[in-house]
């Protein structure tokens, strides 16, 4: 079951950077926020629960993504797990279970880490990914482990979804692939 779950979370994040057109990183948040007719504020109210670091509200029938005050790269990330709870349709705040957050946690990944762009790129290291994705040097080393067994297996471009991302983003890994 949990394949299912990391496939459908995988499949969903690339499905949103080709509906985005997102073709270059760190993806930019806000034509996405801005599309999704959503906002994006700081909890000056107290709304987040302890260890909460964000968390998706609908006030008048608008959803506003509350953060924590955090550095940059993990408001992105945590902006990009509420976006995907919305995507993959987990709507209520409190009841969402443990699958529920894997798969929100890999559709952020998956988003902001696309793993068929790191590998055009031959980007290897969590340093790499940290920098080139502006994300948190904690969730890089997450993705940093993933690519080493994508790496391992030479599991890219397997699927027509994957290869139109990889498509989408060729002018962006064109320009900045690693002098070989």
């Amino acid at each position: 079951m949990h394949y299912e779950i990391y496939k459908n979370a995988r499949d969903a994040s690339w499905k949103f950077l080709i509906q985005h057109n997102v073709c270059s990183l760190p993806v930019d948040l806000k034509p996405i926020i801005s599309a999704m007719g959503m906002t994006v504020r700081k909890d000056n109210s107290g709304i987040l629960h302890v260890g909460e670091r964000g968390r998706t509200v609908n006030e008048n029938g608008m959803l506003h993504i509350i953060v924590r005050d955090d550095p940059i790269p993990q408001k992105r990330y945590t902006i990009m797990h509420e976006i995907g709870h919305i995507v993959l349709g987990h709507t209520e705040s409190d009841n969402r279970s443990d699958v529920d957050e894997y798969a929100a946690e890999r559709f952020a990944i998956g988003v902001l880490a696309p793993a068929c762009i790191l590998w055009g790129l031959d980007i290897q290291t969590a340093e790499e990914i940290a920098d080139l994705c502006n994300i948190s040097i904690t969730s890089a080393k997450i993705r940093e482990k993933r690519m080493q067994e994508l790496y391992n297996r030479n599991k890219f471009l397997t699927t027509p979804l994957e290869r139109q991302v990889f498509e989408q983003f060729s002018d962006f890994i064109n320009s900045n692939k690693r002098k070989q």
